[in-house]
């Protein structure tokens, strides 16, 4: 995999992760690897089972010369919408390392406002090693999280699906309702909301 260096220039490579599940935050990482670093295995996350990515991330945060994680709630989802939260969650993440890059290179197509010069590349995190592993740190971290959603808000499954909308989370959507992380722009949840307070109007009407 490229690295997307600079000569004596400090680059961080930024990717998010959770812009398509029905519940929890947006996830973001930049990640300023170590020069003449060379971390085997790097890849898109999306490529890798849940053990090598944590096997990965453990390795990029020993080696890494900086790493930043930033967050954009279920809130800032629904009230920006989640391509702006996303770029919010990005922004965040690049303020959070320890050092100012120089450089950010950006998985996607629309770049965040950043310290340095941003690079947008189309599918970076399977080009470009900072951005890959930068991919594999904001998906072990938002992963995590929303294991401990599942505690908190049990029945729903977040630790299986993560929040992404597979036939278990959308049953279990209808079954149980809408709970306080899931993001009501979205048109599944929106639509449980809907049929169950045009329900709970309904039952009233008949009292």
């Amino acid at each position: 995999m490229a690295s997307c260096r600079h000569r004596g220039a400090i680059v961080a490579g930024l990717d998010e992760v959770g812009r398509g599940p029905l519940a929890g935050p947006v996830v973001a990482a930049a990640v300023v690897l170590s020069s003449g670093d060379s971390i085997e295995g790097l890849d898109d996350s999306k490529r890798l089972s849940d053990r090598r990515r944590r096997e990965l991330a453990s390795v990029i945060v020993a080696r890494a010369a900086a790493i930043g994680l930033g967050r954009a709630e279920v809130g800032e989802v629904d009230r920006y919408n989640v391509l702006n939260a996303s770029l919010l969650a990005m922004e965040r993440a690049v303020r959070r390392l320890r050092v100012v890059p120089d450089h950010v290179y950006v998985d996607g197509n629309v770049a965040p406002v950043v310290a340095g010069e941003a690079h947008v590349v189309v599918k970076g995190d399977g080009i470009y090693a900072e951005i890959a592993a930068a991919s594999i740190i904001a998906k072990v971290a938002r992963d995590d999280e929303m294991i401990g959603l599942d505690r908190i808000w049990p029945g729903y499954g977040f630790a299986r699906h993560k929040g992404y909308p597979t036939a278990m989370h959308l049953n279990r959507l209808r079954c149980l309702g809408v709970s306080a992380v899931h993001r009501r722009s979205f048109g599944p949840v929106e639509r449980v909301r809907t049929s169950m307070g045009r329900a709970l109007m309904e039952r009233k009407h008949d009292e």
